[in-house]
Formats: C-alpha cells, sequence, structure tokens
C-alpha cells in the first residue's frame, strides 16, 4: 500500500517542539561547487517518477505549482534526465514561462552507447526542455564512460553545458564510481545515500570532498522507504533543536549536514512538499553526535 506522506508529515509536525523550528524567513544554506566557487543552495527538485506523467495542462498543473514556489523560496537546482520518461518535456513546458529557466540551475544526463547515440540524446535534451544551455550535464550510471565523458567535455568547451558530472544510484556501483573519480576530473558526482543507506560516506563523500567535486544526493527518502519506517511515529522532541517541523526535514538534514553534500534531491510533486523540503535547508543542521543519535533512532524503528 502507497504510504501517505501527507499523513506522516502532519503527524510528525504534532510531535512536541522543544526548540525553535526554522523560519521561511531564514535564506537557504548555500554550498559551493568546488571547481568553480559557484554557490548552490543546499536542496533541489529531483524529477524521476514525480515528474513522469502526461504532458498536458492538467497533469503539468501541480507540478508547475512546486516549481514555481520552489523557486520562489530560494531554490534554484533541478535534476533530470532522458530516461525519467516525460519528465524533460515536462520541465520543458514549465520552464520557459516566467524567466524560470534564467533561475533554474538545470541537471541531465546522457545514458546512451556510442559517440552518435551519445550526442543525439542529449541534443533531444536541449530540444525537450527549450533551451540553449544545460548547466550540468552526467554520464548516467556511468554508461559507456570514456566515449561520453569525451562528449561532454567537448560540450562544455563551447559553452553549450556548463558542468560534467557521472551518476550512480545503487551501492553495488561504487567500486566503478570510485575508480572513476580516481581518474577522472569531474565536477559533479550523484550518488545515493540516506539515514538508513550510509555507505557512500564511507569512502564515496570523502573522496569527492578530497577530488574537488560537488555531490548531489538522490533517493534521501529511500524511494519512500524511510516513510514507511516511520509510519504512525512522531519526530523525537531533541530533533527540535536542529529544527525539524517534519519526518522530511529529520531525513534531509541528516544527509545535508555532511559537508560533502552539495544538495540532496528528493522528488517535490506538489508546492506543499516543496514548502516541507525546502526547510531542511535553513537553520542548523545537526552536529556529529547528533547525527549518531538519528541514525540509532532510524535504525531502532
Amino acid at each position: 500500500m502507497p504510504i501517505d506522506r501527507r499523513t506522516l508529515l502532519a503527524a510528525g509536525a504534532l510531535a512536541p517542539l522543544l526548540g525553535r523550528t526554522s523560519s521561511a524567513e531564514e535564506p537557504l544554506l548555500l554550498r559551493k561547487i568546488p571547481s568553480s566557487g559557484e554557490a548552490l543552495p543546499a536542496i533541489g527538485i529531483g524529477t524521476s517518477r514525480r515528474y513522469e506523467v502526461e504532458p498536458t495542462p492538467e497533469k503539468i498543473a501541480p507540478l508547475r505549482e512546486a516549481v514555481e514556489r520552489f523557486v520562489a523560496l530560494g531554490g534554484r537546482v533541478i535534476d533530470t534526465a532522458p530516461s525519467y520518461g516525460t519528465a524533460e518535456d515536462v520541465l520543458g513546458q514549465i520552464l520557459p514561462e516566467g524567466g524560470l529557466r534564467e533561475k533554474v540551475f538545470l541537471a541531465s544526463k546522457v545514458s546512451e552507447r556510442g559517440k552518435g547515440a551519445g550526442l543525439t540524446q542529449i541534443e533531444r535534451s536541449f530540444q525537450r526542455m527549450k533551451t540553449d544551455r544545460i548547466d550540468l550535464v552526467a554520464v548516467h550510471n556511468l554508461i559507456d564512460i570514456n566515449t561520453n565523458l569525451a562528449i561532454l567535455r567537448e560540450l562544455k568547451r563551447q559553452g553549450r553545458i556548463r558542468y560534467v558530472g557521472v551518476t550512480v544510484w545503487v551501492d553495488g556501483q561504487y567500486p566503478d564510481l570510485e575508480a572513476v573519480m580516481k581518474r577522472e576530473t569531474l565536477d559533479f558526482i550523484q550518488v545515493n545515500y540516506a539515514i538508513d543507506s550510509r555507505l557512500a560516506a564511507e569512502r564515496i563523500l570523502p573522496l569527492a570532498r578530497d577530488r574537488g567535486m560537488a555531490v548531489m544526493i538522490n533517493v534521501p527518502f529511500g524511494r519512500d522507504r524511510l516513510f514507511g519506517a516511520v509510519k504512525g511515529k512522531p519526530i523525537p522532541d531533541w530533533a527540535a533543536a536542529f529544527g525539524c517541523a517534519n519526518w522530511a526535514q529529520f531525513f534531509l538534514k541528516y544527509v545535508i549536514a555532511d559537508e560533502a553534500v552539495t544538495c540532496p534531491i528528493p522528488g517535490m510533486a506538489k508546492a506543499a512538499y516543496v514548502e516541507e523540503n525546502v526547510g531542511a535547508a535553513r537553520g542548523r543542521l545537526p552536529d556529529a553526535s547528533e547525527r549518531k543519535k538519528m541514525e540509532a533512532f532510524i535504525d531502532a524503528v
């Protein structure tokens, strides 16, 4: 049965709060891209699944509202991929309006094999999203890594993309990711990391910090696995000390608190979810001892 995230978040918000939660007036925490020094807000939107809808006005309307609210609250990073169904088409309907494209750091991926197929896929991304520049394109799941990195570096040289990266999304890809990170100069990596899935913190995140690579975090909620684990449970009182008002903020603040992390990219298909998630990038983050306490709590549920 699907988890009713709204119910979970509401239940968490009713937990006794002994401290001050983050205010919507506080600026979002910024993290710098090591290769350039450009600062990005420490929270982004991921479009896998949530934005894979029929690109009709009715289906796009709540997604447009979510993106508009995200940008209004100071958010910038939106991550997508050609393999995410219609997500690029949907963004192509949303971003050209209201000056949104100029305010968004837009990231996509390449996942074809061979130079011709890779170039064709990237050109289609430009067309689908109705843009002449994509801020970041990453090699998705390390597919045909050498060929695709060469394509991306040429596009970067031409000024059509600004940053180059690679992505993975499961622990089993870490050995290959680590090898690529050691031999290549990359602006970004994208990796799975969550409070109940912490292997990336052992080698990948420290290596990214040492190699000067920005880090996007996918599936920070574990594909809703974490919401299932805490269903019916209130947020612990002590989480108020670092500004958690709901479970989403609890999970996201844990991830953002690792200084190697540039931004997690949870799915946000509703403006209400944007409000909740963006709050994780405001106020104080948990310190090392608090993060251990958070881990122990989740490990025990």
